[in-house]
């Protein structure tokens, strides 16, 4: 997605270690305009799929998963890293590594949510390693749910998790692939 792309390269910072930052538009202070352009962008690419629920995981995917859920007219559900006093022991629960923060999460979702025979648009922020991505399929494995593809917004094409979730045979539709990234030389792109 072009806009994206651009929006990358004009107020995102690379670091050291593969790191990407774009908070000041994407998962920190977030710019509503350019995710209901990307939430109509995934509509378009997925429009082909029934798609009961979207599923993302807390935090960074919520928003923007939200205007993918407007876009299909379904409900968003988003996975949670802690467990907290509201919600029941009756979850599914998956472990999920963060390659941002360096930790291991217990997620889950309430069983009251995610149900057998639903069709599951998966979206999220990064896709680096897979790790979350992975996690979110397990989920919906546990609920006998469907898949019925993965959307991200930023793919980081060297470190191959897309490739990874593309032999297991999922969908994955990423609108800024990025082919190299470095703090001096910039970022450059898969077209």
């Amino acid at each position: 997605m072009k806009e994206l792309e651009e929006r990358i390269v004009r107020d995102g910072k690379v670091f050291q270690g593969e790191v990407l930052k774009v908070d000041s538009f994407l998962n920190h202070q977030i710019d509503p305009m350019l995710l209901e352009q990307m939430g109509k962008e995934w509509h378009r690419l997925f429009k082909g799929e029934r798609v009961d629920k979207v599923l993302t995981i807390e935090a960074s995917g919520i928003a923007m998963a939200a205007f993918v859920a407007k876009e299909f007219g379904v409900p968003l559900l988003f996975a949670k890293k802690n467990k907290t006093s509201n919600i029941s022991d009756n979850v599914y629960v998956t472990d999920v590594e963060s390659f941002t923060h360096g930790r291991t999460y217990k997620v889950q979702v309430s069983k009251e949510y995610l149900h057998a025979g639903e069709r599951v648009l998966i979206i999220d922020d990064f896709l680096a390693t897979g790790n979350a991505l992975i996690g979110l399929i397990n989920l919906c494995k546990q609920a006998g749910a469907e898949v019925v593809g993965l959307g991200c917004s930023v793919e980081k094409d060297f470190q191959n998790g897309g490739r990874m979730l593309r032999d297991m045979g999922y969908r994955v539709e990423c609108l800024a692939r990025i082919k190299s990234m470095d703090p001096v030389a910039g970022i450059e792109f898969v077209h």
